[in-house]
């Protein structure tokens, strides 16, 4: 049997508990014997399985956005990172050494210059795209 003294309002109450049959508990309360039905407890609820999202169809590859271009003339990745930055548009006109794209990696944002003069024919990545070393980034021809 459990004791407990409480104060409620400024009264003083001795509660003792005690046997508990199925939901019905015995609880006597300044002497006074009361049987107390109490709640049933609810079922605990089932935890639902988690189920992964069916995968989205794949992005473009790098590969396959600048098919029709001549790769030769791709500025690429020189190690794995992600876009940050593009710096130019198709159709500008660039000059050699000057920053196209900007491609962070190992936490430094690293500037790719265009290695040639030429005009931007195509734009392979997205600022955000993570990208791997050698993947085509700017067309410059």
């Amino acid at each position: 049997m459990k004791e407990y003294k409480y104060t409620i309002n400024g009264t003083k109450y001795e509660v003792a508990v005690g046997n508990i049959e199925d939901n019905i508990v015995t609880v006597t309360v300044n002497g006074e014997e009361y049987k107390v039905e109490m709640e049933k407890q609810p079922e605990p609820e089932k935890k639902k399985p988690v189920v992964r999202p069916v995968a989205a169809a794949p992005k473009e590859t790098n590969s396959s956005k600048s098919a029709g271009h001549n790769q030769s003339n791709a500025l690429k990745s020189p190690l794995p990172g992600v876009i940050t930055d593009i710096k130019v548009a198709v159709g500008d006109e660039v000059q050699e050494d000057q920053a196209v794209v900007v491609l962070e990696a190992m936490k430094m944002a690293n500037n790719l210059t265009a290695e040639k003069a030429g005009k931007v024919t195509a734009i392979c990545v997205q600022v955000g795209e993570s990208v791997m070393e050698g993947d085509a980034l700017v067309i410059i021809e």
